[in-house]
C-alpha cells in the first residue's frame, strides 16, 4: 500500500485530542475501457473548452466556482476554500458511541485507515482502540474530506482504527412503492426448515479463492474477437421448477462441499 496520507488532523475524543493521518483503505482494480469513435476505432479525447472565449484552455486555467441564484458563477480559489468555517476540516469530531448494528449497511461509503501522526499520539490512540475493542462499540463522528462533510464511524480493524464515511440520510433513496414487487407468499414449514439448514451448511466464505472474474472474462472476449472466434457464453442458472427439490439438492451439495469424502480430498 502506498503510504500517502489523504487527510491529516486530529480525533476529538471527549477532551482527548489525537493527532492522526488517514490513508485510503481500498483501491479499484477495474479494467479500463477506452472511449473510441465507432466509425474508425480512433481514441476520443475530452478537451477543456471555454464557451465565452471559444477556445480550448489548459488545466492550469481551470478553477472552481459555485452557481448563484441569478445564474452567475462565483469563482472560489483554493485560498477561499481554505477559509471555510468548518471545524471538521481538520478534526474528526466524535459525537458518541453506539452498537455496530445501529448503522444501517446502506449508509456505508468509503473506508480509511487511521494511524497516529506523532509519538505523542500513540498513547491516546492505543487507549481509544482498546476502549472500542473492549466495549464492542463504534465511535460516531463527522469529518470533512476534500469538498464534502460526512458522518463517519470508527472501529478497530487489524491493529488499526478504521474510519468509514457514511452517507447522509437524504442521500439514501426510499424504496417507495417497490414493496409491491414482493407480494406475500405462503411458505410451508418444510421449506422454511430446509432453507435454514442450507444457510447453516453454507456458513463461512473462503476469501482467498474469491476474485473479480470480469478482467479474466474480458481477456477471453478480447482473444475471441482478435482471433475471429465466437465468444463463449457463460451458462446462466434457470429457476427451479420445484422449490423443494432445489432446496434438497442444494443442501446435499453444500454438505458434500463442507464434508468431502476421502476419495474427494486432494491428494487421495
Amino acid at each position: 500500500m502506498t503510504a500517502t496520507a489523504t487527510w491529516s488532523g486530529t480525533i476529538a475524543f471527549g477532551m482527548v485530542v489525537i493527532p492522526v493521518q488517514m490513508f485510503a483503505a481500498t483501491e479499484a482494480h477495474t479494467v479500463r475501457l477506452h472511449e473510441i469513435h465507432t466509425a474508425d476505432g480512433s481514441r476520443v479525447q475530452h478537451r477543456r473548452f471555454c464557451a465565452a472565449e471559444g477556445r480550448e484552455i489548459p488545466y492550469s486555467e481551470v478553477g472552481r466556482g459555485v452557481a448563484l441564484p441569478d445564474g452567475r458563477l462565483l469563482p472560489l480559489s483554493e485560498d477561499d476554500l481554505a477559509l471555510l468555517p468548518l471545524p471538521t476540516k481538520r478534526t474528526i469530531t466524535v459525537v458518541g458511541f453506539i452498537e455496530p448494528t445501529g448503522v444501517i449497511p446502506i449508509s456505508y461509503d468509503r473506508p480509511y485507515y487511521i494511524a497516529p501522526a506523532s509519538r505523542d499520539a500513540n498513547r491516546p490512540y492505543a487507549l481509544m482502540m482498546e476502549a472500542l475493542s473492549k466495549t464492542g462499540l463504534v465511535a460516531m463522528g463527522k469529518v470533512a474530506i476534500r469538498t464534502r462533510e460526512r458522518r463517519a464511524v470508527i472501529r478497530p480493524y487489524r491493529g488499526l482504527l478504521l474510519l468509514q464515511t457514511l452517507r447522509w440520510g437524504d442521500e439514501i433513496r426510499d424504496p417507495g412503492d417497490l414493496a409491491h414487487l414482493v407480494p406475500a407468499v405462503p411458505l410451508s414449514d418444510r421449506e422454511r426448515r430446509l432453507a435454514e439448514v442450507l444457510v447453516q451448511e453454507m456458513i463461512g466464505v473462503d476469501d482467498s479463492v474469491d476474485h473479480d472474474g470480469y478482467a479474466h472474462a474480458l481477456e477471453q472476449l478480447v482473444d475471441a474477437v482478435v482471433s475471429g472466434d465466437e465468444p463463449a457464453e457463460s451458462p446462466q442458472p434457470e429457476p427451479a421448477a420445484d422449490l423443494m427439490t432445489a432446496l434438497q439438492q442444494s443442501v446435499e451439495e453444500a454438505r458434500a462441499a463442507r464434508h468431502p469424502t476421502k476419495a474427494d480430498r486432494p491428494g487421495k
